[in-house]
């Protein structure tokens, strides 16, 4: 399990995940936005990366468009919430390593934070 970044509990992962490359938290990212959208919905994954990420809405959208999301399509739900499609949530992992420089430490926030997501699935 070592060399895949799977552990039995959050604080293991996250030493684990410390010992990644940033291609591959990137690619596990991209994947758990893309899986827990399926499962759970996009607005999940917004609030889930905004606050793993530390990300205000005027935040959030600059790292969307940073990485090449549209921002012509942020936008809200029928409550309110802050949604983007669910296929541009990719782009919120380039973005966050062209906007923040301490983007690693929060790709890792965020797989931490969703470690019983990734359990489940």
């Amino acid at each position: 399990m070592a060399t895949t970044g799977l552990s039995a509990d959050p604080k293991e992962y996250r030493e684990r995940l410390a010992e990644q490359s940033d291609d591959q938290l990137d690619a596990w990212a991209a994947e758990l936005m893309r899986d827990v959208a399926i499962r759970r919905g996009v607005r999940k994954v917004v609030a889930d990366f905004r606050a793993a990420a530390g990300l205000d809405e005027p935040g959030f959208e600059r790292v969307f468009a940073a990485g090449g999301g549209p921002p012509a399509v942020v936008g809200r739900d029928a409550a309110g919430a802050l949604m983007v499609p669910a296929i541009t949530l990719f782009s919120l992992v380039p973005g966050i390593r062209s906007a923040m420089p301490d983007a690693r430490d929060r790709l890792i926030e965020y797989l931490v934070a969703n470690f019983n997501e990734l359990v489940y699935v």
